[in-house]
């Protein structure tokens, strides 16, 4: 589901910067460097966003954070060892606490199997 097209946020980063096609592209890619936190989280995020009573302003978090979590810029470089990904982690894991109420286990279920793809 892609955000492009939602003008809700003129930030860099906003909502209108995620598209799946990129999410999926960066999930793939540095999975095993980002690590089974960021990319569980980054997850949930996802498959939340894709429960249809999660509602917009839930969304626009959402899109917001994985925009910035697959944007190629970011305050610490993904390719920085050991510390690349801990901007994402900071913004996955407040944009988590935002909509907590909308990961539940069936969301929490479908992240944990996807993971497991990478890391099991």
């Amino acid at each position: 589901m892609s955000q492009s097209n939602d003008p809700t946020n003129g930030a860099p980063h906003g909502p209108e910067s995620y598209s799946e096609e990129s999410f999926w592209q960066k999930v793939k890619q540095f999975a095993k460097q980002a690590g089974r936190e960021v990319i569980d989280n980054a997850l949930c995020l996802y498959y939340a966003a894709q429960r249809p009573d999660t509602p917009k302003w839930a969304k626009t978090v959402i899109f917001g954070a994985l925009a910035y979590f697959i944007a190629p810029l970011d305050a610490i470089p993904d390719l920085t060892p050991m510390v690349g990904f801990s901007d994402d982690l900071g913004a996955l894991a407040a944009a988590l606490a935002m909509v907590s109420l909308y990961i539940d286990d069936d969301v929490r279920k479908q992240a944990e199997q996807k993971c497991a793809t990478w890391f099991d």
